[in-house]
Parts: C-alpha cells; sequence; structure tokens
C-alpha cells in the first residue's frame, strides 16, 4: 500500500471512531489533537489516544490497559497481535473506561 492509500484508510477509520463517539451519548469528550492524533478523554480524566502510525503504516491505540497496533489486511483494520477489529475492540476499550457500554459500531 502506498502512502495515499494509507492516509485515506487511516483518515477514514479516525472519523468512523469520532462519528461512533459522538452516536454513541456517553459522556465523553473527545477531539483531534493533530492532523494525525485523536484523544479521548473520560471524566475521570483518564484518555485514551488513537493516531496514524505513518512509518509502520498502523494505527495505534494507547490505553489504560495498554498499547494496540492495527494494520490494515485489505478490508479492515487487524491488531497486529490478537487480530481483534479496531472498532470492535475500542468500543471495549472505550466501555471499560468509561465504566459504560459504548459502541463505536455503525448502526
Amino acid at each position: 500500500m502506498n502512502d495515499s492509500e494509507f492516509n485515506a484508510l487511516a483518515d477514514a477509520a479516525l472519523k468512523q471512531i469520532e462519528a461512533g463517539l459522538e452516536r454513541s451519548g456517553a459522556d465523553i469528550d473527545f477531539e483531534m489533537v493533530a492532523d494525525q492524533v485523536l484523544e479521548i478523554e473520560f471524566a475521570d480524566g483518564s484518555k485514551i489516544i488513537v493516531n496514524r502510525h505513518d512509518a509502520a503504516q498502523e494505527i495505534w491505540v494507547a490505553a489504560r490497559s495498554g498499547g494496540f497496533h492495527y494494520r490494515w489486511d485489505g478490508r479492515r483494520w487487524l491488531d497486529t497481535r490478537h487480530d481483534e477489529e479496531l472498532i470492535a475492540a475500542l468500543s471495549k476499550l472505550v466501555s471499560q473506561q468509561a465504566g459504560q457500554v459504548v459502541s463505536l459500531l455503525q448502526q
């Protein structure tokens, strides 16, 4: 995959995450703090950081429970260690830190 393909796919994933957070109605603050970094902040002050890592062509997630790397497999973003899909995994991570069920999946 070339850089422009990666950028388009990663940007689409970040927009999908933002839309899911907006739809969820949960009391979660989030914002793009840079072109490549989405910061999700919870009521307790904890954060989840989602960012594009251009050199590795991955999306990285830093959460209270650890760090995760997701790589495009031709159809979806999969965790490089656990084969879990990005949006499903992030829904679980956000739910854990928010203390309530939050789904980022498209409805």
